[in-house]
């Protein structure tokens, strides 16, 4: 995480590049479709209809990938679930990289299956203190119950067609790309 200057005594949240960071309150609908049992393709619009990101992937060995593109195509950043462990946690790399661990912009943790409310846990690569370590950011929210600071709006039949859209809000100088990266996680690990 950058933190490139401050902007009215709160610092700029930059993950993935200083070009996703806007110094204005950044409205998004994100809308999702479901293809087949395992892909899920993700596009993001401004206010305007403008698409901004999108994000598809499908299973691969096992593990969910999923590929954050901006408007032109180009890979921003790969999330992968692991597989075979009882929580579910991600590591997102920048570009359509490998699993190099040492080539990682963060890593999110949902420390308990059991939770009524997901919450995830997000690490920054400079997060490496052994035993007791701290989550850099929290992640509190369900889709599915509305409780999730955005506005989720589905009918039953977009759920039978496999649609559902999402409305966010992205406070200024937050790199709304990595907001963009978290919900997707939220919501493949409600799925």
């Amino acid at each position: 995480m950058e933190n490139s200057g401050w902007d009215y005594g709160v610092p700029i949240i930059n993950i993935v590049g200083e070009n996703f960071c806007v110094p204005y309150t950044m409205e998004m609908l994100v809308k999702k479709r479901i293809q087949g049992m395992s892909n899920a393709h993700y596009d993001v619009f401004d206010i305007s209809g403008n698409l901004l990101l999108q994000v598809d992937g499908s299973l691969w060995k096992f593990q969910k990938k999923r590929v954050m593109r901006d408007p032109a195509g180009i890979p921003l950043l790969t999330m992968r679930q692991k597989s075979f462990k009882w929580r579910k946690e991600w590591t997102v790399h920048p570009g359509e990289s490998s699993e190099d661990n040492n080539d990682i912009l963060f890593r999110v943790e949902q420390p308990s299956p059991l939770h009524i409310k997901t919450k995830l846990e997000v690490f920054l690569p400079n997060n490496n203190i052994i035993g007791k370590r701290a989550p850099d950011f929290y992640v509190t929210g369900s889709f599915t119950s509305l409780s999730f600071k955005a506005n989720h709006n589905y009918t039953w039949g977009s759920i039978c067609k496999g649609k559902e859209n999402f409305k966010v809000r992205v406070h200024p100088e937050v790199d709304y790309s990595f907001i963009t990266a978290l919900l997707v996680i939220l919501e493949e690990n409600e799925t």
